[in-house]
C-alpha cells in the first residue's frame, strides 16, 4: 500500500503527537544522559551526521554519543569496538542515544516507523530494488529492527526495508512499535555477533567492517 491520502496524513499526525509527547517526557532522560556523556567524553554530548531521507535527500539526524575520539599514532580513529565506551554500550543497548531523533519526527525529517535511515554514501550501493527503501520517509524503528536489527546481513535488512514499503499500512506501523518496545525492554539485536555496531554496506556481495 502507497503512502498517501487520508491514511499518510494520519501517519504524520500521529508521529508528531506521540513523538512531541514522548519527548517532553523523555527530555530529563535526555539531559542527564547528555551531562554524564560531557562528563565521561568531554564536549559534544551529542552526534550528528547526514543521512538519506525521503527519496534520498539528505537531513542531519541527531543522537547522543556514544563512542570517544581516541585515535591510533597515525592520528587515525580507533575501530569502533574500542572507541565504545562503557557508557555508550548502556545508553546503546537502552536505545536513550536515540531519544534526541524525536525532534526529528517533530520537523518531519523522520517518521516513528520506517526504514532507518542510513548514509549518503551508500546511495550509488544499492540496487534499483534496494534504493526503493527510500520511497517512503525514514523511521525511528522499522521492519528490519524487529527481525533481528544489526543481527542480519544487509542484503536481509534492505529487503526488509523494501518489504515494509510494499506492505505499509497503520495498523503494521502499530506492530512495529510494539514490538520495538519490548525488544528494547530486553535490550536485543543491538549489536552484530562480530562486533558493537553494523559492518559498514560496501555493495551487493562485499562486506567490510565500518
Amino acid at each position: 500500500m502507497k503512502q498517501r491520502g487520508l491514511p499518510l496524513l494520519v501517519k504524520k499526525a500521529l508521529d508528531r503527537a506521540i513523538a512531541g509527547s514522548a519527548l517532553v517526557v523523555a527530555a530529563p532522560v535526555i539531559a542527564v544522559a547528555a551531562l554524564a556523556v560531557r562528563r565521561t567524553m568531554g564536549a559534544p554530548a551529542f552526534f550528528t551526521q547526514t543521512r538519506a531521507g525521503l527519496h534520498g535527500k539528505p537531513f542531519v539526524i541527531h543522537k547522543l554519543r556514544t563512542m570517544n575520539e581516541a585515535r591510533d599514532r597515525r592520528g587515525q580513529l580507533l575501530p569502533d569496538d574500542e572507541r565504545l565506551t562503557k557508557l555508550g554500550r548502556f545508553l546503546r543497548s537502552s536505545s536513550i542515544d536515540e531519544l534526541p531523533q524525536l525532534w526529528n519526527v517533530l520537523k518531519g525529517d523522520l517518521s516513528l516507523v520506517g526504514p532507518r535511515p542510513l548514509l549518503m554514501d551508500y546511495l550509488p550501493l544499492y540496487s534499483a530494488e534496494q534504493a526503493r527503501r527510500h520511497e517512503v520517509l525514514p523511521g525511528l524503528t522499522g521492519w528490519a529492527q524487529i527481525h533481528g536489527r544489526n543481527l542480519t546481513t544487509w542484503p536481509e535488512r534492505l529487503a526488509k526495508d523494501v518489504w515494509y514499503v510494499d506492505h505499509w499500512s497503520l495498523g503494521l506501523d502499530l506492530e512495529i512499535l510494539a514490538k520495538t518496545a519490548l525488544l528494547v525492554l530486553r535490550r536485543e539485536g543491538v549489536t552484530t555477533t562480530a562486533g558493537s555496531t553494523m559492518p559498514r554496506f560496501r555493495g551487493n556481495g562485499v562486506v567490510g567492517q565500518a
